[in-house]
This record gives structure tokens, C-alpha cells and sequence, in this order.
């Protein structure tokens, strides 16, 4: 049985009308999955969302920050920045940036394909 997280659990509610989202506990976080591709992260209570070189540009002029974690003693930036704080009360504008960051997760996902061809 996966461990319980009131915050994933709040999260999941708030994205029920973009679809079948799901939750999966890791690395002391958890992923968050739309179609079985991961698009979001939560680390401590904080919901970060994937993106590109196309939607970066929206999370930067909001001054929103990425996710980082330590490695060896040297901060390593991922591709995920924080949702704004505003989308978290509210179920359309949460799953507004799911959409917009679901896309940047399928983006990667066929430059991944492309690559091994």
C-alpha cells in the first residue's frame, strides 16, 4: 500500500478534470503521472511542474523557482519549477499548468524517441 500524503492527496483532487492523474512515491517525494508520464514532482508539500524550452519562459517571468536537490555536495537544477501558489486553490488553474506542462513532458518524451532511432 503506498504511504498517504495530504498534500498529494489534495493535489490529486484539485487535478480530477484533467484526466487520470496519479501519484508515486520516490526518493522521499512523490512523481505525478498523466497517461503514465511523469509531468510533475512533489517535494516537501511543494508541487513543481516539467518544463521545456518552450514553456520555461512562463515560469521565469513569474520569478518561479526550479527544483533542486543536492548531489555530492553540488546543487543540481532539474527541468521542473514550482506551480504558482494562486493555481493551488484553484482546480481550473491547476490543471491550466498540468496542460501546459503535460505538453513540455510529451515534448521530451518523442525527442527521447527520436534520439535512439
Amino acid at each position: 500500500m503506498p504511504k498517504s500524503n495530504e498534500f498529494v492527496d489534495y493535489l490529486l483532487e484539485l487535478l480530477e478534470p484533467f484526466g487520470q492523474v496519479t501519484a508515486r512515491a520516490m526518493f522521499g517525494g512523490y512523481g505525478i503521472y498523466h497517461n503514465q508520464l511523469m509531468f510533475g514532482l512533489v517535494a516537501d508539500d511543494m508541487l513543481y511542474l516539467k518544463v521545456d524550452n518552450i514553456n520555461r519562459k512562463e515560469f521565469e517571468e513569474r520569478k518561479l523557482q526550479p527544483f533542486v536537490y543536492v548531489k555530492q555536495g553540488k546543487a543540481m537544477k532539474m527541468s521542473y519549477y514550482q506551480v504558482p501558489e494562486e493555481a493551488m486553490d484553484n482546480s481550473d488553474e491547476t490543471c491550466r499548468w498540468a496542460e501546459l506542462t503535460y505538453s513540455a513532458a510529451l515534448r521530451g518524451q518523442r525527442n527521447k524517441t527520436k534520439k535512439k532511432k
